[in-house]
């Protein structure tokens, strides 16, 4: 499982037009999973998720974590962070976990987040827009075997 993590100080999921979804400060969280995934996979990200100290503290060192500042997540499914480009110029994802099985993560993921944190989504597998201000910028990038 692999994760994007993007301090934000505003971020929203626009899908035909429409926004759907959208937060101030926290996170906006680009999410792929593994063919390998397993639910012990989730719970380690959750985790690092929401401990995750990069937010200023008074002396504006990264101290915080996004439940010390009450902020929000914005979590998008993104089967591409899987995409294997050693072989030719069209990416390949068979690396990435079959289409079922990624849902149903997905939407466990988001549960488990939003039992700490109040964690919005995208919609799994549409077309989607997204904006963001990445506050900062800081970019983090977990994946759950490394």
């Amino acid at each position: 499982m692999k994760v994007v993590i993007q301090r934000v100080s505003q971020a929203s999921i626009t899908t035909n037009k429409r926004v759907i979804n959208k937060i101030e400060e926290g996170f906006m969280i680009l999410v792929g999973f593994h063919k390998d995934d397993t639910l012990d996979d989730i719970n380690y990200l959750v985790n690092k998720i929401i401990k995750l100290r990069i937010f200023s503290d008074e002396q504006n060192k990264l101290n915080k974590s996004i439940l010390d500042i009450k902020g929000s997540i914005l979590s998008i499914s993104q089967f591409t962070l899987y995409a294997n480009t050693t072989s030719g110029n069209r990416p390949s994802f068979i690396d990435a976990l079959n289409y079922k099985k990624a849902q149903e993560f997905y939407d466990l993921f988001n549960m488990k987040l939003n039992q700490s944190v109040p964690t919005f989504s995208g919609v799994f597998g549409a077309d989607m827009q997204i904006s963001l201000i990445n506050d900062g910028p800081v970019t983090i990038i977990i994946d759950s075997k490394e």
